[in-house]
């Protein structure tokens, strides 16, 4: 059974500010498992990391945690799907922080063409020992049987096998004839179209040892085509149009034309017998037989090249012509039988590879203009550079990294800008793209009239002023001498309190509490409204402004957020508690996890109050019904679901003991004029949000993603990002 990556990460509390070179080394893992000296990043945890299926990073230029909690209700998918979050520290140059600091590549040995034969290029009789190659097959030259595929090879790399679960209804070739080092060498090559059904077959090609074409046939596929892929097939719909020719008509053909011993030959041969439902027992796949470390493998298009010294699949064409590649991986695996093992490894197919890429930076970044919103280009990690650029490391393994976007990717030239190209624009190209790379970068863009200075201030001054009214509520009416003392522990015994001060302006007194964390204002509003305190019967509330009508549909909503599930918030702690000391008081609840005590983030003091999180849900549910009324060392606990245990709580202490708070009624006389801009940039947010759900939706099962609050850091002011990642699984969600 295929095992399914997963993702730990200790986000929790005082452990989810996250810097760029954290980002960094999760990335690089994620895409390189443990090549390059990729590690596990030091901060979470990647579990069968080789079976993920890709790596997509959704960056949302110029945006941060403000936006994201200033729109938290039109984020709908984010806010649903993403279980692990973080603060992100906001840089001047995010891009290049994301993937490395870029360098001026300049290799010292550029290669002038990959047959270089110069005694860097030649490696040494020792090295030949490690060679993977020689490894593999040892020196001597053998005949062809001894480089088809075993039973167990075909099995581990998914060929269909005879018999097999999985491959009921496919035709067999019945070429059961002994093969000996004589047997006809047939290259097989097919192009696919993307249908409702999956890959389909559109155009096979067969060429026999000569390099003779015997079949070059385009095929009508059963399903309705979803994509053409016509920039990798060269199928286009007016093609296939007038075509006649079925998948059995093919599977009949190929039958008769294969000889009783022959030998296919195919570069990923596997993908092109199960496109075709087709079983032959006897095959040669050059993607295996020039082998490489770490499970990798070369392109038909490099082997071609350094092997052969042949140029294909060529840009200029439109897609790959199936009989070419068909001919190059058999001539390869022809080249390969006659030379022999340590010819092949002489060849230094991995240090051409290097030279070869390196060479193509250093002419791309040169030359490189304008092109539209997409380009992609592969990059080498070279070995002088302390710290290299991200897209360098791809491209050693044959990742090929895809850049999408309506601003400038890189400042180096990595990608252009297309101020022109809209979101919808970038999600289709991105929905066609983003299967066919195994790292891919897409960054959306409200638009450069919704980032100005003015705006952006606009919004934190909202944010600020809203959240100050979340965090504040009203008590009373209090008798006339009443002791406020008494009112401050009751209401103290919710959390930690910020300021307390009585509203003389009404008939009797009232108390104004602001506290510090969201779930002690909610605690105080559920529990002690209608309660006696100080001898009063009282009311508590919020304050009530047109910015907080929505106030019960958000606190509803966090509590319902992924973020939150299993963990409770409790309240009443006495100071002097230790989190050793907490630990063993709680350590008799079931599948508690981790347990976080906030502290003053200027003081370091600690505060009245703490999260627990369980492991299952259920588990939290029942925690609350113990916590609720349980005494503590002489204090009695509250306690609540939580609404902001990870990542909001530091973000909401920092905002709210930040410069520049203002009283509401103020503030919103003053951005009134932006109140026209704000609900079009709710209806653009809420669009993105659906954009990035339908990009998520089409993710194979098995990829990480991970979603880029850049944050802002200009002279107008500087505002935290926020990440929020997962890996997707069966059910659609991320994956813990």
């Amino acid at each position: 059974q295929e095992k399914s990556s997963r993702l730990s990460a200790a986000l929790f509390g005082e452990d989810c500010e996250i810097s760029h070179d954290q980002l960094y080394e999760l990335l690089k893992y994620a895409a390189l498992g443990r090549c390059h000296n990729a590690t596990q990043p030091s901060w979470c945890r990647i579990y069968h990391q080789s079976h993920l299926a890709g790596v997509v990073v959704i960056v949302l230029h110029e945006m941060s945690q403000l936006h994201f909690y200033k729109f938290y209700l039109q984020f709908k998918h984010l806010r649903k799907v993403f279980r692990h979050r973080f603060t992100l520290t906001p840089s001047a140059n995010f891009l290049a922080s994301l993937y490395g600091e870029g360098a001026n590549l300049k290799p010292q040995n550029t290669a002038q063409g990959l047959t270089s034969t110069s005694s860097e290029c030649i490696p040494k009789s020792s090295d030949l020992q490690c060679d993977p190659i020689i490894r593999k097959y040892g020196e001597k030259k053998r005949g062809l049987t001894s480089y088809t595929l075993t039973l167990e090879e075909q099995k581990k790399n998914d060929y269909p096998i005879k018999g097999s679960p999985g491959c009921k209804g496919y035709i067999y070739t019945e070429c059961d004839q002994q093969r000996t080092d004589s047997s006809p060498l047939f290259g097989l090559d097919c192009e696919m179209c993307l249908t409702a059904k999956g890959n389909e077959v559109t155009r096979v090609s067969l060429v026999d040892a000569q390099g003779q074409c015997l079949l070059n046939e385009l095929v009508k596929p059963e399903s309705t085509v979803v994509n053409y892929r016509t920039r990798f097939s060269g199928i286009t719909k007016k093609m296939l149009l007038p075509v006649k020719t079925r998948l059995p008509d093919i599977q009949t053909r190929l039958k008769k034309m294969l000889p009783h011993d022959a030998v296919l030959v195919g570069h990923s041969l596997n993908a092109d017998l199960q496109a075709l439902e087709m079983i032959h027992p006897s095959v040669i796949d050059t993607s295996l037989l020039f082998a490489r470390n770490e499970g990798r493998r070369f392109k038909l298009k490099f082997l071609a090249k350094a092997v052969l010294g042949k140029e294909i699949q060529c840009e200029q064409k439109l897609g790959h012509d199936p009989a070419e590649d068909a001919r190059a991986a058999l001539e390869l695996a022809q080249f390969f039988i006659e030379q022999g093992p340590a010819k092949v490894a002489e060849l230094n197919l991995e240090m051409l590879l290097t030279t070869e890429k390196l060479a193509e930076i250093s002419q791309n970044k040169a030359a490189l203009q304008p092109q539209g919103c997409r380009v992609q280009k592969q990059w080498n990690e070279p070995p002088h550079l302390s710290k290299p650029c991200f897209l360098d490391c791809l491209q050693v393994t044959g990742q090929k990294p895809l850049l999408l976007g309506r601003q400038e990717l890189d400042s180096s030239g990595l990608c252009q800008s297309n101020l022109s190209t809209s979101n919808k624009q970038i999600l289709q190209r991105a929905l066609e793209d983003v299967p066919l790379s195994t790292f891919s970068i897409i960054q959306f863009s409200l638009g450069p009239e919704y980032i100005a200075s003015r705006l952006l201030a606009g919004l934190c001054e909202k944010v600020r002023s809203k959240l100050t009214d979340m965090l504040t509520i009203y008590a009373g009416p209090f008798e006339e001498s009443f002791c406020l003392k008494s009112v401050k522990k009751e209401f103290g015994r919710c959390g930690p309190i910020q300021s307390l001060t009585v509203v003389t302006e009404t008939y009797q007194p009232y108390v104004c509490i602001q506290y510090e964390v969201l779930e002690a204002a909610q605690l105080a509003v559920e529990s002690l409204n209608g309660a006696e305190v100080a001898g009063s019967c009282i009311k508590v509330q919020r304050p009530v402004t047109a910015a907080m009508l929505d106030c019960d549909a958000l606190i509803k909503e966090l509590e319902l957020d992924v973020e939150n599930e299993g963990v409770i918030y409790v309240a009443g702690l006495k100071k002097s508690l230790t989190e050793t000391d907490l630990q063993e008081e709680f350590s008799q609840l079931k599948d508690l996890e981790s347990l976080f005590l906030p502290k003053d983030l200027q003081s370091g003091k600690h505060r009245n109050c703490c999260f627990l999180k369980f492991q299952k849900s259920q588990s939290a549910v029942a925690a609350l019904e113990v916590i609720n009324g349980w005494t503590m060392k002489g204090s009695k606990l509250r306690s609540r679901n939580a609404l902001a245990s990870g990542h909001l709580w530091r973000w909401i202490w920092q905002m709210n003991h930040s410069n520049g708070k203002q009283g509401g009624n103020i503030l919103y006389a003053k951005m009134e004029q932006l109140s026209d801009s704000e609900q079009d940039l709710r209806r653009k947010v809420k669009k993105l949000d659906q954009h990035i759900k339908k990009l998520y939706r089409s993710l194979q099962n098995n990829t990480l993603c991970v979603v880029l609050f850049p944050g802002v850091n200009s002279m107008h002011g500087s505002q935290s990002g926020l990440g929020l990642m997962g890996i997707k699984d069966d059910g659609g969600r991320s994956a813990c």
